[in-house]
């Protein structure tokens, strides 16, 4: 049975982490494939890294030559390879992924059909791939529903052949994960109306942009026309209304932040990623000010101690700067790594905080 499926709606699929990251551990567990080159891969291949939208996964070689692809000969896929440590877990991982991308499954009915204990499939479910098997049905149903708005005939048709049960829940899922109500999504987020403001802080300009469920954007800059842009870019179909003065509080709570206190409330988020990457961007809030870990101790934090590479790159992604504060990652070396607005503001964000923080 074909096991595949296109690496665009699958951003929490560990399957295409292991192959970002190259991870030996899933050799022999799955090939990926890529329609330009018509060539299939073991996961640790040594060769560029293809597109997202170009792969296809595959259980085995066989399957990948029955769909017209021959095998790479520099990693040569179909031949024997070692197993890492999890070998035990990561062949569980994938057949449960299999299941769940064929069929709608509570844990207890997955682990039942694994042969499994719920307690086990949920412990090593969540260790490899960041989040829990129920979480990453919901993530995979969203991100269906999101490519299938815009060509289906309603939005109750969408709903239902991505896999929801209900209305109800579509909605439900798709305001968790994507941000908006599938209505909106299927007007490509025509009529949400998004207010911004941009004022002047410690680390140059700040733009914070608020929909009706919070805070959606913070991004540092210097720049007030380059900054709006980028926001209008972010949101073409969104109504954008500069408002100063309804974004007073707000701004000014951002703008003490610039300069390394501490927010004096919490600020209602509207935060649209994936499932994992909402795990990375949770797990951020909860390092103290004044305190930095390393990329590594924050994906052992959220379950997944292999995906460092993939915790970066949810990090990079996050779009409220310093109020997720994703600058409080550093490298195990101690250096600053990347940061999105520059390592010169990371850098002063962080002495900033630590001379503010009471010892």
């Amino acid at each position: 049975m074909d096991a595949m499926h296109t690496v665009a709606d699958a951003t929490s699929d560990p399957r295409w982490r292991a192959v970002v990251e190259r991870d030996r551990q899933w050799d022999g567990h799955f090939v990926f494939a890529v329609t330009s080159t018509k060539i299939f891969c073991r996961p640790s291949c040594p060769s560029r890294r293809p597109r997202a939208d170009r792969v296809r996964f595959y259980t085995t070689g066989q399957e990948a030559r029955a769909a017209g692809f021959r095998a790479c000969k520099r990693c040569t896929p179909e031949s024997a390879s070692a197993s890492g440590a999890d070998a035990l877990h990561t062949p569980l991982v994938v057949r449960a992924i299999s299941l769940l991308e064929h069929d709608a499954m509570t844990v207890t009915q997955l682990a039942e059909a694994l042969d499994v204990s719920r307690a086990h499939l949920q412990r090593v479910f969540t260790r490899v791939v960041g989040c829990t098997p129920a979480e990453w049905q919901r993530a995979q149903r969203s991100e269906r529903l999101r490519t299938g708005l815009p060509s289906s005939a309603s939005v109750s048709s969408a709903a239902f052949d991505a896999g929801f049960d209900s209305l109800p829940s579509a909605y439900s899922a798709a305001v968790a994960h994507l941000g908006m109500s599938p209505g909106a999504l299927r007007r490509g987020a025509a009529g949400e109306t998004v207010f911004y403001t941009i004022v002047p802080c410690a680390l140059g300009l700040v733009l914070v942009a608020m929909t009706s469920r919070g805070v959606h954007r913070v991004v540092l800059g210097d720049d007030p026309v380059a900054l709006a842009s980028s926001l209008r870019d972010a949101l073409p179909a969104a109504m954008i209304v500069r408002d100063d003065a309804a974004l007073g509080d707000i701004s000014a709570a951002v703008v003490a932040l610039a300069s390394g206190s501490a927010l004096s409330q919490a600020l209602p988020l509207d935060l649209r990623g994936t499932a994992f990457q909402q795990r990375v961007w949770r797990e951020l809030q909860r390092i103290p000010r004044g305190e930095t870990i390393t990329y590594a101790a924050l994906a052992a934090r959220i379950g997944s101690p292999k995906a460092v590479r993939a915790v970066g790159t949810a990090c990079g992604a996050n779009p409220v700067a310093m109020v997720v504060p994703c600058h409080r990652v550093v490298r195990a070396d101690g250096t600053l790594g990347g940061y999105a607005w520059g390592l010169e503001r990371k850098a002063r964000l962080l002495r900033d905080e630590q001379r503010k923080t009471p010892s």
